[in-house]
């Protein structure tokens, strides 16, 4: 099974940012993200602003994040999220 990558934040922002997400808000150490999805509903997920993501949460955030992005881009996410 493919190893989690340690990510950052910053990191976890511009990969779903490729994704046509987009900060929403900030409130202490979080952010929400948003998007309209292809059926023109609100996709929402909160990333910690922490500067080194533990592996627990950048797979919450890798969950998340794949059941609103489209298959054909998922192998895009999951390259990026996993080291092979």
């Amino acid at each position: 099974m493919p190893r989690l990558r340690r990510l950052t934040a910053r990191d976890v922002l511009r990969l779903l940012g490729r994704h046509a997400f987009e900060v929403a808000s900030i409130r202490g150490s979080h952010a929400k993200l948003a998007r309209i999805g292809p059926s023109g509903t609100k996709e929402t997920l909160v990333v910690s602003l922490h500067r080194q993501l533990t592996v627990g949460t950048v797979q919450a955030i890798y969950r998340q994040a794949c059941r609103y992005i489209e298959e054909e881009a998922e192998e895009d996410l999951r390259s990026r999220f996993f080291a092979d």
